[in-house]
């Protein structure tokens, strides 16, 4: 159902489910689950706490509405087609994090690489849930580089792009520019180019030919 029945004294008005998703959204992403109160929600989409309750449950169910938004508007970062090789693929991800957490049409940061880090034990479930995608994206990650690594280093090398995900989200929220976050997304791509060709196996020396 797209709409919710809203009561005000002048008779029943009705609010775009949608919109106030779209609303509570931004609120979240922009000051985490609990940077917003109950109060900012209703002030912000323009209804009483009794209908926020009656189409969304809770202040919780209207955040997991408003992460799966947020999944929807930004794609799988895991999604970058066929790279031609692992640093191609590596920097496919981080360059698209990169558009993620600067993009003008949103808010700073990544709402599932940071959101819910520390939070009240009431919230433990919800953090969990956080923690879970970002687990599945990690999993995601570890798939596609074994097209390259063997299982264990595919792992490792996934952990470490998540880590850096996180890293972005955070700097990008501390107001870091594209070409700042850019120049970090160059040095994980030197590092692993490096460490590629440190691994690689020697040429054979004329001496031993």
């Amino acid at each position: 159902m797209d709409k919710a029945a809203k009561t005000r004294r002048g008779g029943p008005r009705t609010f775009d489910r949608d919109q106030a998703v779209d609303t509570a959204m931004r609120l979240f992403w922009r000051h985490g689950y609990e940077g917003v109160s109950l109060n900012d929600l209703t002030t912000a989409i323009g209804i009483a706490p009794p209908s926020l309750y009656a189409a969304f449950g809770n202040k919780a169910g209207l955040y997991r509405e408003a992460l799966q938004r947020y999944f929807g508007l930004r794609g799988r970062v895991t999604e970058i087609g066929a790279p031609a090789s692992l640093e191609d693929a590596i920097g496919t991800l981080l360059y698209k994090a990169v558009d993620a957490v600067v993009d003008p049409a949103g808010e700073r940061g990544c709402m599932i690489s940071s959101g819910m880090i520390e939070c009240g034990s009431d919230h433990a479930e919800l953090a969990r849930e956080l923690a879970e995608r970002r687990n599945a994206m990690r999993e995601m990650i570890a798939e596609l580089f074994e097209q390259w690594l063997d299982h264990d280093a595919a792992v490792s090398l996934a952990r470490y792009c998540v880590a850096v995900f996180q890293g972005l989200s955070v700097q990008a929220r501390d107001g870091a520019t594209r070409q700042e976050l850019e120049q970090v997304v160059a040095e994980v791509l030197a590092g692993v180019k490096a460490r590629r060709l440190g691994a690689a196996p020697a040429e054979p020396s004329a001496a031993s030919v």
